[in-house]
């Protein structure tokens, strides 16, 4: 995923929209584009890699389930992509400031919370259905962001889409598992804004291994209490891995860089695509069919998702 983004959008000039060595935009301000019109492409294609790599990668988490139950499988995801990041970025623990280090709390506590909710979910409820009700967190995230009109029809047809790949209600679904998605989606909303400040506070990569690093302690006593020593099965484990650079290593270092380059309005409604790429990837690797209303809603998502795009593209030209 995946904090909240309670200012208005602002149009500023470019020494205005980012803070520090980073050149991070704060949180709701449009960026002045690049002067070729090609990279504005780049971080759109980060998130849309992000979301293809969670998405099948939460795919894989549920064939996983049976043999370490949904808090083992949490906790393996995040105990070895900690792992793998802190080996690779090494981040340095010294020289941050009490709000650094409460901003890589509040990141690492978003996304266990929004892992452990989400898995409860995908436990209950097809995994289309999960991330269709989980969605819901950045839409509304991205109402409340932003005061643009345009926005605002662009994330209401998206919203439509997400009613109707729900079948037009939740009531078939398991209540418990719904409720699940639906905290989780809250934590999703978290997530964007935390994952948006750390990028600002911390080079490169550095605070992601951390907040992922208290991501992992966090989940670990629940992982040990369900599945115990199944946590170390090799099968399992390199499954785990799998896992966790599918679904975390990988869509959560994209997202981090493109929330540099990116809105949090914007990439909130970018968000809306993941029902989409989760109904695909519980089609083609768990066998949940879809119908011709799903395929009608996933078209609405995406239709939205690129209407938000030309949106803060244009906005960001007049900015300049």
């Amino acid at each position: 995923m995946n904090s909240p983004v309670n200012s208005p959008v602002k149009d500023v000039p470019p020494a205005a929209a980012t803070v520090g060595s980073q050149g991070v935009p704060a949180p709701g301000t449009a960026v002045a584009p690049p002067r070729r019109g090609g990279r504005h492409l780049g971080p759109v294609a980060l998130v849309v890699a992000g979301g293809l790599s969670v998405q099948f990668g939460s795919a894989v988490a549920v064939l996983l389930m049976p043999r370490a139950g949904a808090l083992g499988v949490v906790t393996l995801r995040l105990v070895l992509a900690a792992v793998v990041l802190l080996a690779v970025c090494r981040p340095k623990v010294r020289g941050y400031s009490r709000a650094d280090w409460g901003t890589v709390v509040a990141f690492g506590t978003a996304m266990a919370g929004m892992n452990i909710l989400f898995y409860q979910a995908a436990d209950r409820i097809p995994l289309g259905a999960a991330v269709t009700l989980e969605v819901l967190g950045p839409l509304i995230l991205s109402v409340v962001a932003s005061r643009r009109v345009a926005n605002l029809l662009w994330a209401g047809l998206a919203l439509g889409g997400v009613v109707l790949l729900s079948g037009g209600g939740f009531d078939r679904l398991d209540p418990v598992g719904a409720a699940f998605a639906l905290a989780a989606g809250a934590m999703w909303a978290a997530y964007i804004v935390f994952s948006a400040r750390t990028g600002r506070r911390f080079p490169q990569a550095d605070g992601l291994a951390l907040a992922m690093a208290f991501g992992a302690v966090l989940s670990l006593p629940l992982g040990i209490a369900e599945a115990g020593d199944k946590l170390l099965v090799p099968s399992t484990v390199l499954l785990g891995l799998g896992v966790a650079l599918m679904s975390s290593v990988l869509p959560y270092t994209l997202e981090l860089l493109a929330l540099r380059r990116l809105p949090a309005p914007t990439f909130a409604i970018l968000m809306s695509l993941e029902p989409a790429i989760a109904a695909a990837a519980g089609f083609l690797i768990l066998s949940q069919a879809l119908s011709v209303v799903d395929a009608l809603a996933i078209a609405l998502v995406i239709a939205a998702s690129m209407g938000a795009v030309r949106t803060q593209v244009r906005a960001a030209k007049q900015a300049t």
